[in-house]
């Protein structure tokens, strides 16, 4: 292992860049030395962010290609939006294959593209390139999930076989930037930004501890989604105001529920279950993730708002809004939870530790791009069996090209429960 430090460049600069540069100086073998993003005003807060959390001193480039041939830039993390991400990639890719840079590893942010052909492209041009790759699903790695999950499987498994069922919901009040809204630019609604972490922290959950995720074979997957709040017209009235220009849910609407079981057949030859929700209808403290692993005699679950930390303050107090409690907090008054250090409970920081180990050692993570194509296809398989009110069966080579209609900006969330027509992409 070379133990220099590993130079690591943000495409992007965004919420959730800012999310893991917070939780960096947890990062001992890493700085950040380089940012790009297309609005350089945020490019240069990200980069102070750095200066004063010093977890790097980082250029900020105004052009993708500048920032690759860097050589203070050995590895990127790529947090752009989702519609930009397979251009980027291909970018990226050019410039390494053409000698014109070196990397030593790329990790993307989930999801990983807007579709399984996006994602198929993406996986592609990263091996044709001969890059290195992570795939960055922080639920993966969050402690909590892990610690138990170990003990579970060490405990539970052991002595009375593998679990069979898990669920996995995460749940807030909506995304912070008007793309993610979109279901055009995103790919979807709440299905494809956050179904991404509830499919992947199941295969996870029902993998044993040190095992291939391949020893799981995805056999079906039954879907709902629905617009439960934000097409109500009081609300697609506020998303419209919020982001004039931007979003519009009275013509182009994107789910803000969803709801999949999906079935998998285990390395016994049974089958198990990941039951999985997501939300941006839920209004609590902030957001909300849950996770449980059932098997024949044990159980475990996880629920990132039963903080150890509390505080109260009563209706005499008001005060301006904020996410100093708890990230996409919805309140200021009350009995408040209180995460002391959201970065790691999430798991950014061990998911960032484990990245920049890897690349430094030249191993491949334990989550790769390929485990980002997995959850395009189970996530596609949702969409289509939502619009379709049908199981869909895996394989189904249709979700090769498939288009959710979300995604082009055409689904009705009031057309009722007859089978849609399904656009395929050739």
């Amino acid at each position: 292992m070379n133990n220099a430090r590993l130079g690591v460049g943000f495409v992007g600069s965004g919420f959730v860049a800012d999310f893991h540069v917070r939780g960096w100086p947890a990062i001992r073998d890493a700085d950040i030395t380089g940012v790009f993003s297309r609005n350089a005003g945020t490019a240069r807060e990200l980069a102070q962010t750095c200066r004063r959390l010093e977890v790097g001193d980082p250029k900020v480039h105004g052009d993708l290609r500048e920032l690759v041939r860097d050589p203070a830039v050995e590895a990127l993390w790529i947090t752009t939006p989702n519609h930009v991400r397979v251009e980027q990639i291909e970018t990226i890719c050019e410039e390494v294959a053409a000698g014109r840079a070196q990397l030593r590893g790329v990790a993307i942010e989930k999801p990983l593209a807007r579709n399984l052909a996006e994602a198929r492209q993406v996986l592609a041009a990263l091996e044709q390139a001969g890059i290195r790759h992570g795939y960055l699903e922080n639920q993966v790695f969050a402690p909590s999930v892990n610690r138990a999950r170990d003990i579970v499987w060490a405990r539970g498994a052991a002595l009375a076989g593998p679990p069979y069922l898990a669920r996995c919901a995460e749940e807030h009040s909506g995304p912070h930037r008007g793309w993610f809204w979109d279901g055009r630019h995103q790919g979807g609604g709440v299905l494809n930004d956050m179904m991404c972490h509830s499919v992947e922290a199941g295969r996870h959950l029902l993998t044993p501890p040190g095992a291939d995720k391949a020893v799981l074979t995805p056999k079906s997957v039954t879907a709902t989604i629905a617009s439960l709040k934000w097409t109500r017209p009081q609300y697609a009235d506020e998303l419209a105001a919020r982001f004039p220009g931007e979003v519009d849910y009275r013509r182009h609407p994107a789910e803000d529920y969803a709801h999949a079981v999906v079935t998998f057949e285990n390395g016994d030859g049974d089958l198990v279950v990941a039951e999985v929700t997501t939300s941006w209808s839920y209004v609590g403290p902030g957001l909300r993730l849950h996770f449980e692993l059932l098997g024949p005699e044990y159980s475990m679950a996880v629920d990132t708002l039963q903080t150890d930390a509390k505080v109260f303050v009563s209706r005499n107090l008001r005060s301006e809004a904020g996410e100093d409690l708890v990230e996409k907090q919805n309140a200021e008054q009350g009995l408040m939870p209180v995460l002391a250090d959201e970065q790691f409970t999430y798991g950014y920081v061990d998911e960032d530790r484990h990245m920049v180990r890897a690349f430094r050692r030249g191993e491949d993570p334990a989550e790769t791009c390929a485990d980002g194509v997995v959850v395009s296809e189970l996530l596609m398989a949702a969409y289509l069996s939502g619009e379709t009110g049908e199981t869909v069966r895996l394989p189904e080579p249709a979700l090769e090209g498939f288009v959710p209609q979300v995604a082009q900006g055409r689904w009705q969330p009031r057309a009722g429960l007859a089978p849609a027509a399904v656009t395929v992409r050739r």
